[in-house]
């Protein structure tokens, strides 16, 4: 490979989201240079689509505590006590650091933020930015930052192939393309998993890229048996087929009914319960959706929710909008430490690519945001702490690899794995039909089911017929998997 192959910096940052750009722009205020690395076109990313705001203990009533006994509560005894806690205490001041940014959040005339409530909260700490429409604002400014920050080059439409290895340690990473990133540190910010589910909330990327591209250069992963099920995602729409409608419209009084048209659920409960009691009565009625009621809801709140919905021909103002449950978040990824060390020297991962353990069974709403901004920063950090990339650069240039073609795993999935995902590792789940995932082509889907099969229960987002219980004995005791792709348990401190 050339010299001209390879863009030599302090950091790489893969994924350009809102916990990478958050990195990147965290590190360039720190000196530091920083390649960023986009597949998509900056603010096309996932968190570009975020409904959900971010959850800090802002308001006087609220408190730390409270923030982190919400977010305990909500993982069903898998929470790891110390991320949540690092979450829970620097979540307002990332807030406030992103209003110094030029984030404009919803606030009233007075200027103070109009905090929201979403399931799984004892209080109202959920801030928005153009009501459902948090994502694209704070992604959008992120963006703008990044392009004008000298110290930051901005790779868009390039996509990574595999971690930059030599004697263990990761040294940067190496692209589709034949290029090469020499770093310090590289920190993996793509996303999550939940696109290789037939039906789900998210964008077409969100393949597990990060976390396949980590597991293949001898990083662990956990929790795989964790993925969250948003309950209100539209169906039977074309066009709109897996649109969210964030739960912060149910924070404002809208309602889920049966086919029946009664209510049945308590709608501002925690996801998994949500979920679990949209799919039970889906099975035992027959029916294709629920129906969710925003019509008592002010249309003003949330203008692209109602928008989006009637561009599908749907009127929220005036009709239920049918819905169900589909794939949304992935619980588990990367294992990191508290500042997003993975178990590669100098290779990190940060959001959804990252387990730290901070959402346990069930990711309370609204803590995915908080958590790229949070340990975006502490990542970036802890990344310029790593040996200095000059260090060995020549030896390092001589071993870049010759061949960049992407492993299968970084390909778009099957459709066949898709929808066996879907049916074998759903909101329920079979030994027979986890045991049938066990033989799928793709790497992740087997890496899934062997996690859900160790996993002798049903906790939070993972629910098992052979299982029904939760086992106490499994209290805060993480899956992790490694290269031989045999898990077993683990417990965090």
């Amino acid at each position: 490979m050339s010299d001209e192959a390879v863009i030599s910096s302090d950091l790489a940052v893969v994924g350009a989201g809102a916990g990478g750009l958050y990195a990147a722009l965290s590190a360039a205020a720190a000196g530091a240079s920083v390649v960023l690395v986009s597949a998509t076109p900056l603010a096309q990313t996932a968190s570009y689509w975020a409904q959900g705001g971010i959850a800090a203990a802002l308001a006087v009533e609220d408190s730390v505590d409270r923030h982190l006994a919400d977010t305990e509560a909500a993982g069903r005894d898998l929470v790891r006590r110390s991320a949540a806690q690092v979450l829970a205490r620097e979540a307002p001041a990332r807030v406030h650091d992103l209003e110094a940014l030029g984030v404009r959040f919803d606030a009233d005339r007075r200027g103070v933020l109009a905090l929201g409530l979403e399931g799984g909260h004892s209080v109202r700490r959920v801030v928005h930015a153009g009501g459902s429409a948090t994502g694209r604002r704070v992604v959008r400014q992120l963006s703008a930052l990044a392009v004008d920050e000298p110290l930051i080059e901005v790779l868009e439409g390039a996509r990574a192939s595999s971690a930059w290895l030599l004697d263990g340690r990761c040294t940067g990473v190496v692209l589709e393309d034949g290029r090469a990133i020499h770093a310090r540190a590289s920190i993996l910010a793509t996303g999550g998993a939940a696109a290789l589910w037939s039906r789900t909330t998210n964008p077409p990327g969100s393949l597990g890229i990060g976390m396949s591209i980590a597991h293949a250069a001898g990083a662990e992963l956990a929790d795989l048996e964790f993925l969250q099920f948003h309950p209100t995602a539209v169906i039977g729409i074309p066009g709109r087929e897996g649109f969210l409608v964030t739960e912060a419209i149910r924070g404002e009084g809208a309602t889920l009914h049966g086919p029946d048209g009664e209510r049945f659920v308590e709608e501002l409960a925690p996801r998994d319960e949500v979920a679990r009691a949209i799919a039970a009565l889906l099975d035992a009625t027959g029916a294709s959706s629920v129906g969710l009621d925003m019509r008592a809801v002010d249309p003003a709140l949330f203008p692209n929710v109602v928008t989006a919905l009637q561009e599908a021909g749907l009127d929220p103002t005036t009709q239920r909008i049918p819905v169900s449950p589909a794939s949304h978040y992935m619980m588990g990824g990367v294992v990191t430490d508290l500042h997003g060390r993975s178990s590669v020297p100098g290779l990190y991962a940060v959001g959804e690519t990252a387990c730290t353990g901070l959402h346990g069974a069930n990711r309370l709403a609204s803590n995915s945001l908080s958590e790229c901004f949070v340990y975006g920063a502490r990542a970036a950090r802890a990344g310029l702490d790593e040996p200095d990339r000059a260090a060995g650069a020549g030896a390092a240039a001589a071993t870049v690899p010759t061949t960049t073609t992407p492993a299968t795993p970084l390909r778009r999935p099957a459709r066949a794995t898709q929808e066996a995902l879907w049916r074998d590792a759903g909101i329920v789940r079979t030994r027979a039909g986890l045991e049938r995932l066990l033989g799928d082509p793709h790497p992740l889907a087997r890496m899934i089911a062997a996690c859900a099969l160790r996993r002798e229960e049903s906790r939070g987002a993972h629910q098992r017929t052979d299982f029904p219980a939760v086992d106490p004995a499994l209290d805060h005791r993480h899956t992790v998997i490694g290269s031989d792709e045999q898990p077993h348990p683990s417990r965090w401190s």
